[in-house]
């Protein structure tokens, strides 16, 4: 079973709560994909035993909290399962916002939990409790302190999807997470792009990056389909070429199964989108929800400034 958890902040780090969110979603089969508002503990959340990935999502909306902002930032990466938040000011909000957005029934407070699912809570202020009984999908959001916490030791991945208003600052993070990972003097790099480039003569803006930092310039099937300018031989995925480069850039590219397959193993994936539903982000390590015309050219620039150094 999907199950989503809205980490629970505090300060600068995560909140012990989204432990014993973690564990909750165990006991009910779910294999817990983490959603860190403002990229805030997400390290942290990947250390948590169970955890499958960690998805840190970064932005403007996170400066402040706006329940409705957080809540449309964080929907296009929940799963259609279960989705589970921390029974606190902020956490009852942002579930409650996605359930309506996703026109899924929620139910807040719960202090007990089985699979199946069936959800234990008190009403009439603790005078009763009371047994329901909810299928996915679904939101719950559940009481600190009345679930135990998962053990630390986990291993999970961790991306990051920016979406940030500005540009230049999320691709500036992408680069910067990029010089972290890869040694880019000695790395081979493919930019890619898809349907989303809107005219097969806009490649040529992908060659313009490419010329520059000395990479391959690849394209998705639908690319390759729809355009009789991108030939066959551009294109990676099952049914054309499979990559295993240290640096993949996918620009609008959504992102389908088969992509996916000749492009997942690369070492460090970047993806350019202004979609933000789109499923490449579900496997890129750093997300960016931008037009390509906005991002390419400060792409461009802050390469330039990595290999030079």
């Amino acid at each position: 079973m999907d199950v989503t958890i809205i980490a629970e902040t505090t300060a600068d780090d995560l909140h012990p709560v989204t432990s014993q969110l973690v564990g909750a979603a165990i006991t009910i089969g779910g294999t817990p994909t983490v959603l860190c508002p403002g990229g805030i503990g997400a390290a942290a959340a990947a250390s948590i035993s169970g955890v499958a990935k960690v998805i840190g999502v970064e932005g403007d909306c996170f400066e402040t909290f706006d329940s409705g902002a957080w809540a449309a930032a964080l929907n296009p990466l929940v799963s259609d399962g279960v989705v589970l938040a921390a029974s606190a000011p902020s956490g009852r909000e942002v579930a409650a916002q996605i359930a309506a957005m996703r026109g899924i029934p929620i139910i807040q407070d719960a202090t007990g939990l089985e699979g199946g699912i069936t959800v234990t809570r008190g009403i009439y202020s603790g005078k009763a409790v009371e047994t329901v009984s909810v299928s996915a999908p679904c939101a719950l959001t559940l009481r600190p302190n009345a679930f135990d916490a998962a053990a630390d030791g986990g291993n999970a991945d961790v991306s990051t999807v920016s979406q940030s208003s500005d540009v230049g600052v999320a691709v500036r993070e992408a680069i910067a997470k990029v010089s972290e990972r890869l040694d880019v003097s000695e790395a081979d790099i493919i930019i890619s792009g898809g349907r989303g480039m809107g005219d097969p003569a806009n490649f040529t803006h992908l060659y313009e990056v490419a010329d520059f930092i000395g990479a391959a310039v690849g394209a998705s099937r639908a690319a390759v389909d729809t355009w009789g300018e991108i030939p066959h031989n551009m294109q990676v995925g099952q049914t054309g070429k499979t990559v295993n480069p240290n640096l993949y850039i996918a620009v609008g590219i959504s992102g389908a199964i088969q992509h996916l397959a000749g492009m997942r193993s690369s070492k460090f994936i970047v993806a350019i989108n202004k979609d933000p539903d789109a499923p490449i982000f579900g496997v890129a390590d750093y997300g960016i929800v931008s037009t390509w015309e906005a991002a390419l050219p400060v792409l461009k620039s802050e390469l330039s400034s990595l290999l030079s150094n």
